[in-house]
């Protein structure tokens, strides 16, 4: 069979499906996206009001930098990469009762000063954690496949180690927890905060559960030669471009169609089961390969129940494409609840935004109170002239962590005083350092798990992907590859997931073993 005809459907326009996509299709695959959204980009998409372009989870990019990630991706795919401006800096953090952030610089000088001044005593952790990112970084240039499942990813594991590499061994089954310990700086009641804060964003949990080697990366990647980025005109610039790419090389992509079911027989992934939203038609179609860019949750709904309860718990450090999918369900059944999010977009007179507000903050409230459900936000504004919003206005986007379970229960008019409670109290929350008042507030609206569940298909609205605790991060993560022959999984809740960087490497990926497979 030749590769032109070799059928590869995709399941989710997010970035990490479009990256697959276009990839493959400029290998010379015959590829098909299918999403049920009205436009790309899943989580990294965008939404326009009154004027005002919001985007709707995804604020920063990484990774735009040569040789970075999508640097990579989009020179392989000929099309060009969006223009973008460094955040410098990356995050102001503001701890409870503090009017002085605690700003991450891009520039290295400049945030040991920084770091210096705000965690005097600490700067052994930083040496470490400096150490481990240098290493995991030209490790993960060198595209190993984690978990290996088979030869070939073990081939390419082993290809990606070096002596460079060796350091980091020590410290795989390390929490950031455990390095606090090590080094005595535990008590450090505002180095555990701070780095708190940071975590729940890039791993979805604090310091004391994140593997130690993630948070290396997630700590790092906001220093030269790395950076974050803010892009011009939106996020769904990332996704416009990959979409081009995909109909550049053939591909297709079919908004408003809904997978309903991914068909398994003997083990084998053969083909799905297809709604179209507009007209209700449902119809099965066939293919090679099936990618999903799903949570990991989803694809189980996608595949449907098969027996969950194994006879003997399957150990966290076994690679999930070694166990048979009734194990692997019972995996996934045990995985802590993933976080949703909620969001308050405001759409602004430019007066309400202080002067030389950094496009990223961090605010918490009470060190006592849990990071998210409104005691933390993590707000990302506008900045003159980025395509966002018209001249003498702006747009903040909040957002806070929440448990999911709660936005459904209950009846639709409990949900609506829900939502409407915490839009007050963020809105007051921001209220602290923003100028908001009637006047100076053009637009409002607010998203929930329910809103992301609606418009994403995301299970329960859950964001972020899978916790990089020590069972669930790298090695003993979720793979692109799947028990299932022929189904491919990509997205976040696989390694190394969080964000349009971390998903776009789980693509590249699923593209080389789809390739060699």
């Amino acid at each position: 069979m030749t590769k032109s005809s070799h059928r590869v459907i995709v399941i989710g326009a997010g970035i990490g499906g479009l990256t697959t996509a276009a990839l493959l299709a400029r290998r010379d695959y015959k590829v098909c996206v299918f999403d049920s959204a009205i436009v790309p980009g899943g989580c990294a998409s965008t939404f326009k009001r009154k004027g005002f372009i919001f985007d709707v989870g995804a604020t920063q990019v990484a990774g735009l930098e040569s040789g970075g990630i999508h640097h990579r991706i989009f020179t392989e795919l000929g099309v060009e990469l969006p223009n973008a401006t460094h955040c410098d800096p990356a995050c102001a953090v503001f701890l409870p009762r503090e009017n002085e952030p605690i700003k991450v610089w891009r520039d290295r000088e400049k945030w040991q000063a920084e770091r210096a001044k705000q965690f005097p005593g600490s700067e052994r952790f930083w040496q470490l954690m400096n150490a481990l990112f240098q290493a995991s970084w030209k490790f993960q240039s060198r595209d190993p496949v984690l978990p290996p499942c088979n030869l070939w990813d073990v081939r390419q594991l082993i290809s990606a180690i070096r002596l460079d590499t060796l350091i980091t061994v020590p410290f795989t089954l390390m929490t950031v927890g455990d390095a606090l310990r090590l080094l005595g700086l535990s008590g450090d009641r505002r180095l555990r905060t701070f780095l708190d804060m940071q975590l729940k964003l890039y791993s979805q949990v604090n310091a004391e559960e994140t593997a130690l080697l993630y948070a290396a990366t997630a700590l790092g990647v906001s220093q030269t030669p790395q950076g974050l980025s803010h892009l011009e005109g939106s996020m769904q610039v990332l996704s416009d471009r990959l979409t081009e790419a995909l109909k550049k090389h053939g591909g297709e992509l079919r908004m408003r169609h809904r997978i309903e079911q991914i068909i398994v027989d003997k083990g084998k992934a053969i083909g799905v089961k297809i709604r179209n939203l507009k007209t209700g038609e449902v119809w099965q179609e066939e293919a090679e390969e099936i990618v999903a860019n799903v949570t990991v949750q989803n694809l189980q709904e996608l595949v449907g129940d098969r027996e969950r309860s194994p006879s003997l718990s399957p150990p966290f450090f076994l690679p999930t494409s070694f166990l048979n999918w009734k194990k692997y369900q019972y995996r996934i059944d045990k995985l802590p609840s993933p976080s949703g999010a909620f969001v308050v977009y405001l759409g602004v007179d430019r007066a309400a935004i202080p002067e030389n507000c950094p496009p990223h903050l961090q605010f918490l409230y009470d060190y006592n109170g849990e990071i998210g459900e409104n005691n933390s936000l993590f707000v990302s504004v506008s900045k003159p002239g980025d395509g966002r919003a018209s001249e003498g206005k702006g747009t903040i986007i909040a957002s806070s962590f929440v448990h999911t379970r709660q936005w459904w229960r209950g009846t639709k008019e409990d949900y609506e005083q829900l939502k409407a409670d915490y839009t007050r109290d963020a809105i007051a929350r921001l209220g602290d350092y923003f100028h908001l008042t009637p006047a100076t507030i053009l637009h409002q609206e607010a998203a929930t798990p329910r809103t992301f569940a609606h418009f994403t298909g995301r299970a329960e609205g859950y964001v972020g992907g899978v916790g990089q605790r020590l069972s669930t991060f790298g090695p003993f993560g979720f793979g692109t590859r799947t028990p299932i022959q022929n189904l491919w999984l990509v997205g976040d809740s696989t390694h190394p997931g969080e964000g349009t960087a971390g998903v776009s490497y789980s693509a590249l990926t699923a593209v080389r073993q789809i390739c060699n497979w």
